[in-house]
């Protein structure tokens, strides 16, 4: 796979996405980057506004093994992960694989589930592996957890963890339809019917070769230094009880590729690393209280820190290029500010 297959098929899923999720491209390309670099993604926004449907759509437009998982206060690690159970005929024990081994793992509502159970997907999420009893089994490839959420100042839920944020490449907000989109959703053009008639576009292997296409874009030494002092400069500021760590610099440099290979280039410009900034790291970061006092968002501090660090030079994007010489910057292509790059502005 050539980048320009990469585009096509990129494009084309978003396309698929689109057809069932109205309004929200920006939205359906940022989760198309995010799973093209492996990542999981953690969808947080206030009841029904589709959460749960872009991930079944973005599930359901890959020929991949995809399972649910609802989660509620009293559900167990062992919902997830599978347990061991006894064989009546051998009376031996054996393991019994839980809903976590699927390529696509939808966790609708994961701040219901208690912190013993959230935590169930750790060894998941950051290896790939589950281990029940003492014994390590490994989970088929390509494997992403799609989690949504309510914010956590609604009843009945429990924050999650900053180690199991970290894990979330992306955490993104969906934010209400507009009028029109809106429209078609109470005329019933945009039905939890349409997203399970969705036909797939690529299958797994193809997701596998646009991983792999993507994970060998170039990124200069001076653009992956810009990427380091963002985040070195995150740990330093203030404003910041938490800064980004060395995850966020991994995060935010495989995001870049995908990004560039989106927009149908073999290399990586610093207006693709700006333009991930705010899904990649906002999650990961949390203002000290006297910054809340003072009414500092995550945003602010954000743009604070990049600011002071001035993007390398002859790196830029070629002048001419629409996409890539925006503003909001390229990545990925078409894609426009809104709120799906916005989220819980006081973490």
């Amino acid at each position: 796979m050539d980048v320009k297959r990469f585009e096509k098929a990129f494009n084309r899923i978003v396309e698929n996405v689109n057809t069932v999720i109205h309004g929200k491209d920006d939205v359906v390309r940022l989760s198309m980057t995010a799973i093209c670099a492996g990542g999981h993604i953690l969808f947080e926004d206030v009841p029904g506004v589709g959460k749960s449907m872009l991930a079944r759509a973005l599930g359901q437009s890959m020929r991949a093994d995809m399972s649910r998982v609802q989660c509620t206060p009293d559900m167990l690690p062992g919902d997830i992960t599978g347990s061991s159970v006894i064989d009546t005929k051998s009376m031996n024990f054996v393991f019994r694989p839980g809903p976590v081994f699927a390529n696509v793992l939808l966790v609708d509502e994961i701040n219901r589930a208690t912190p013993k159970t959230q935590s169930a997907l750790l060894e998941a999420m950051a290896e790939r592996n589950v281990t029940v009893d003492g014994v390590t089994h490994p989970l088929p490839a390509p494997f992403l957890v799609l989690a949504t959420q309510n914010p956590v100042e609604l009843a009945g839920t429990f924050p999650l963890p900053e180690a199991q944020l970290d894990r979330f490449l992306f955490k993104l907000t969906m934010g209400y339809p507009d009028l029109e989109a809106e429209r078609k959703v109470i005329l019933g053009n945009a039905t939890r019917l349409e997203v399970e008639t969705l036909e797939p576009v690529v299958d797994g292997k193809e997701v596998l070769d646009m991983m792999a296409l993507a994970a060998r874009v170039e990124v200069t030494p001076p653009v992956q230094t810009f990427i380091l002092e963002i985040t070195q400069a995150s740990r330093q500021e203030p404003a910041l009880l938490l800064g980004a760590g060395p995850r966020a610099s991994i995060a935010l440099l495989k995001a870049s590729k995908v990004a560039a290979a989106a927009d149908g280039r073999e290399l990586v410009y610093p207006e693709d690393v700006k333009s991930l900034l705010r899904p990649v790291l906002g999650h990961r970061m949390m203002l000290t209280p006297d910054a809340v006092l003072r009414g500092e968002t995550i945003d602010n501090v954000l743009e604070r820190v990049v600011g002071r660090i001035k993007p390398p030079l002859g790196v830029e994007a070629p002048a001419g290029n629409g996409r890539a010489g925006d503003k909001a910057g390229p990545a990925p292509s078409r894609r426009r500010r809104t709120r799906a790059t916005e989220g819980a502005s006081s973490r």
